[in-house]
């Protein structure tokens, strides 16, 4: 999974958001902490364990 690629979709709005399942949580934060503008995405947990990610410009 090409996570580069689904963080600068986020940032740019091309991806309103994205849903990470546990099983895949550990990599896609080692890809989140190298993203240089991880401060621009948010991530909301949900019941069950899976991750939402948005970018910090998108309406909720």
């Amino acid at each position: 999974m090409d996570y580069q690629k689904i963080l600068e979709q986020l940032i740019s709005g091309e991806l309103k958001e994205y849903t990470v399942e546990p099983k895949n949580a550990f990599e896609f934060q080692k890809a989140l902490r190298n993203f240089g503008k991880r401060q621009n995405i948010n991530g909301k947990a949900e019941r069950g364990g899976n991750i939402v990610y948005t970018g910090a410009n998108s309406d909720d």
